[in-house]
């Protein structure tokens, strides 16, 4: 199908959708808008997708194979690759923006940490500091919920269970 054809075949409503992930279009979107833009693009497209892949389908017993029955069903195709390429496009607009919005409020965090002067290498040491006191315990890290704690108790666990099966069966 050619791009006019194309063309001609989208509702209005498909048509402005599209046009809305044009370069100029999206250039004054904030991160949110271009969030909510991309949601409704990837609906259209994931609705094209589902009837040209359910009429396909459908047509393959008929015809006797799924190439054969690709052609028939060009027009919802077509429409689901013009929203696969707004899906794109809208997607880069989206990760560009995120990046921008990322940047600054890192820039922010630094600002404000730098402002109350934070524990960085350009940081002023009070010789006066505290050290913590060191705990009593015989060694043993401050939490057992960690991750590798908790398998060295499960597998303990299983080492006994295991032998006491064995013991069992005798």
């Amino acid at each position: 199908m050619t791009r006019k054809s194309l063309l001609k075949s989208l509702t209005e409503g498909e048509w402005l959708l599209l046009a809305e992930t044009k370069r100029a279009a999206m250039a004054d979107l904030d991160e949110d808008e271009l969030l909510a833009l991309h949601t409704r693009i990837r609906r259209a497209r994931t609705k094209y997708t589902s009837q040209y892949r359910r009429a396909a389908s459908a047509r393959v017993a008929e015809v006797g194979g799924r190439g054969a029955a690709r052609p028939k069903n060009r027009r919802a195709a077509d429409k689901a690759e013009a929203f696969e390429k707004a899906l794109a496009r809208t997607s880069t607009a989206l990760a560009a923006a995120a990046r921008t919005t990322a940047a600054e409020l890192r820039a922010q965090r630094l600002k404000t940490a730098g402002d109350k002067g934070g524990t960085g290498p350009g940081a002023v040491v009070d010789d006066r500091a505290t050290v913590p006191p060191k705990s009593k315990g015989k060694g043993r890290a401050a939490s057992t919920r960690t991750p590798i704690a908790r398998k060295n108790v499960a597998a303990t666990k299983s080492s006994g269970a295991r032998r006491q099966a064995k013991r069992d069966s005798r």
